[in-house]
């Protein structure tokens, strides 16, 4: 451990955090070693951690000394939050901050920050097309995220802009549903869009191939992608995929999405929207070609699907 570079990994029991450091303990002899950053070393995961090698470490995105405490010595920090723990913008913006702060405070070489775009500046602020959020967001968890960008001012900071995981078929219950008549079918408000998709494990080989490439990334936003497919796309590699029958895909109106009522209708009928009604833009700040050169291993849907079809739960 003494002779490498140590990587400090907030989320490192959640998807992107996870994968990257999964990514470093893959590669011996590549000159880092994962610290992972989780509120409870006794969990499952984090003991997973530790038994393959990881030095796991106890801090709370909430507790700024916590962060400092845990970032000490560190070459990097992979910085990410999670929105949908607790449905907060303003939450989000303060936990990105304490980030910031403490990595800033334990003067690491280089910082990885999660983020997404600002949506807001995709449309004009009198735009009626989907209703303002949290009294100023159109998509809480891009907008927060964009907004928090600024307080990595000054850090050695690569800003990685990620985009819809294709685990949330499983870890969100977006996969298709099998009605009484035996008939599959799934509903967004996505149109004919493609919808730049990525397996949550490639985000943290991808990160960790920024951390590898080393100062040529710093003060550079890099998005990534693994494919970008319509839902009817999606659906039809679904159906071939998973054995079931044809996938149908109802397309609906945002306003309908949002009225669904299950928790983050709202926004996710927002980021749904702005997928669909930006779809030139969404697709543009995303790239495969990069996210291949950084991740050799990337893979499509096909292959993530393959991988995974035992969690998809239909």
């Amino acid at each position: 451990m003494a002779d490498k570079k140590v990587i400090a990994v907030i989320g490192s029991t959640g998807s992107q955090g996870g994968g990257l450091v999964r990514a470093i303990l893959s590669d011996p002899n590549g000159g880092f070693a994962a610290r992972a950053v989780t509120r409870d070393p006794n969990k499952d995961k984090a003991k997973a951690l530790a038994g393959s090698g990881a030095e796991v470490v106890q801090a709370n995105l909430d507790d700024v000394e916590s962060l400092k405490k845990a970032f000490a010595g560190a070459y990097g920090v992979f910085g990410v939050t999670n929105f949908w723990e607790h449905f907060s913008g303003e939450k989000e913006k303060t936990q990105a901050k304490n980030i910031a702060d403490a990595a800033r405070a334990a003067g690491v070489k280089h910082v990885i920050w999660s983020t997404l775009e600002d949506t807001r500046k995709l449309m004009k602020a009198d735009d009626k097309r989907m209703p303002m959020l949290q009294e100023k967001y159109r998509v809480p968890h891009f907008d927060a995220k964009a907004e928090a960008d600024a307080y990595f001012s000054g850090l050695p900071t690569t800003f990685l802009v990620t985009t819809f995981y294709w685990d949330n078929l499983y870890m969100f219950g977006l996969a298709p549903k099998k009605d009484d008549a035996g008939v599959y079918s799934w509903t967004f408000p996505m149109g004919d869009a493609k919808l730049g998709g990525i397996a949550a494990e490639d985000i943290g080989k991808c990160a960790y191939g920024i951390f590898k490439a080393g100062p040529q990334y710093i003060g550079k936003t890099v998005g990534i992608t693994g494919e970008n497919l319509t839902m009817k796309e999606m659906g039809d590699k679904l159906s071939k995929g998973l054995g079931i029958g044809p996938v149908k895909y109802n397309a609906v109106d945002p306003n309908t999405y949002r009225g669904f009522g299950f928790p983050g209708a709202d926004e996710m009928g927002n980021m749904f929207q702005v997928y669909r009604d930006f779809e030139k833009e969404c697709l543009a700040a995303r790239s495969a070609e990069v996210a291949k050169q950084l991740n050799p291993q990337l893979q499509s849907f096909d292959q993530w699907l393959a991988k995974n079809k035992a969690a998809v739960p239909v």
